[in-house]
């Protein structure tokens, strides 16, 4: 998938855990774990604003994009 999830970079920056984030958040410690693993299929645009509201930063901050190599098909 060409989206990388980078939470775990603004986490350490924050200094938060991953269950301190998901409490905050509002969402399931799975869910992140889901979200920060780069398995999510979607994010919730509510989700994404809260995460970025509790680590004080943007959403490019934490979402990159990366091209897909046309090679590989």
């Amino acid at each position: 998938m060409p989206i990388l999830v980078n939470l775990d970079v603004m986490m350490a920056k924050r200094k938060i855990s991953a269950g301190e984030l998901a409490q905050k958040v509002g969402i399931t410690p799975a869910n992140l774990s889901i979200l920060k693993n780069n398995k999510a299929r979607a994010v919730r645009f509510s989700t994404l604003e809260e995460i970025c509201r509790v680590l004080d930063c943007q959403p490019g901050d934490i979402l990159q994009y990366i091209p897909e190599d046309p090679s590989r098909d």
